[in-house]
């Protein structure tokens, strides 16, 4: 393929792009999102946030909103790394060196997602939009927390109860089940029913299933905190205005690929869930938590159709992970050794 070819194929692509955009952001305009059966805007269907734009901005970009060449350079280079990582295994290798990290999931069961984000026509580099270099705002506290967490999970192997939630099958990965919900690396599929007083987010990833009142502004004691924190919801017009706190302290750190976010079981998060168009919901999120950030980070994130059903999560069936974690550290200590990270990989 020549120079001037490949720059015509970069061209064609960053025009399609760029049609693609704007006829998303034509069709959200004076839109109005069709009504259930209590006269709600209705959200419910299977929704996926699958993109290659994270939480945070990439070090190689300055700006929020990206222009179609780099969003198709980003594409391209990412299809371009699945392909490779999708090439067959070498059945001759021999077994990893003493102590080398085996590896986990191949490309296989990877589902990330292929495109950039597009919000009100806009490419996006991240879905933090507030602070400015899109960035979580991290106090020296806020850090110190976040690291002795991690610290924590990745050097206890005194039984399950020190591991992550992930490993134990709780929640999921990340913040997947959120809120906010985040996308990961699979598993990035929702689906939302409505009644008149209840709104359920079914996540792909562990079944999570969270449950928020409507037109119940009031949260419990905070001596009671479940899983996903206390959600109550109300209406503002077209847009569903969701508010959690009391959140388990269990799940202040939640490990994820790309993104681990720590939110302290303090925290205030408020989404609001906007149907745009008929195949999209504009999820937008706040999150307020100074014990552990300088200020209140906000985020944007498109949430597109997807086609059904949710199928099941099977967390542990066959999974010998765990066990496999716990047994390494036995032996090691038989040994009369410290266990280390090394000793017990997944």
């Amino acid at each position: 393929m020549t120079a001037s070819s490949i720059r015509v194929r970069a061209a064609v692509a960053a025009c399609a792009l760029a049609c693609a955009m704007l006829a998303g952001a034509a069709g959200a305009a004076g839109y109005k999102a069709p009504r259930n059966a209590f006269g709600q805007p209705d959200l419910s269907g299977v929704w996926t946030n699958a993109s290659i734009t994270q939480l945070e901005r990439p070090a190689q970009f300055k700006s929020l909103v990206i222009t179609p060449a780099q969003a198709a350079a980003m594409e391209q280079g990412y299809s371009r790394m699945r392909t490779s990582d999708a090439g067959p295994t070498d059945p001759n290798a021999p077994a990893p060196s003493k102590g080398k990290d085996p590896g986990g999931y191949n490309a296989f069961w990877i589902d990330p997602g292929t495109k950039v984000g597009a919000i009100r026509g806009e490419l996006r580099s991240s879905w933090i939009v507030e602070p400015a270099d899109g960035k979580l705002p991290y106090s020296p506290e806020g850090r110190r927390l976040f690291q002795a967490e991690v610290t924590k999970i990745q050097s206890n192997f005194d039984g399950p109860e020190g591991r992550q939630l992930a490993e134990r099958c709780l929640l999921g990965f990340g913040s997947t089940a959120g809120p906010p919900m985040l996308n990961v690396l699979y598993n990035n599929t929702y689906q939302i029913q409505q009644d008149r007083d209840h709104l359920v987010i079914l996540v792909e990833m562990n079944h999570d299933a969270r449950i928020v009142r409507l037109g119940d502004r009031t949260h419990p004691k905070a001596d009671i905190r479940t899983w996903m924190g206390d959600s109550v919801g109300w209406w503002e017009g077209d847009a569903l205005v969701v508010e959690t706190t009391n959140f388990n302290p269990g799940e202040q750190l939640r490990p994820g690929i790309p993104t681990t976010v720590f939110v302290s079981q303090d925290a205030r998060v408020t989404e609001r869930f906007t149907r745009v168009s008929p195949t999209q919901i504009l999820y937008e999120f706040k999150v307020e938590d100074p014990k552990v950030y300088t200020k209140t980070w906000r985020g944007e994130m498109p949430i597109n159709a997807a086609k059904g059903p949710v199928y099941e999560y099977a967390c542990h069936e066959g999974n010998y992970a765990l066990p496999g974690i716990l047994r390494g550290a036995r032996v090691t200590e038989a040994a009369g050794k410290k266990v280390e990270a090394a000793d017990v990989a997944e």
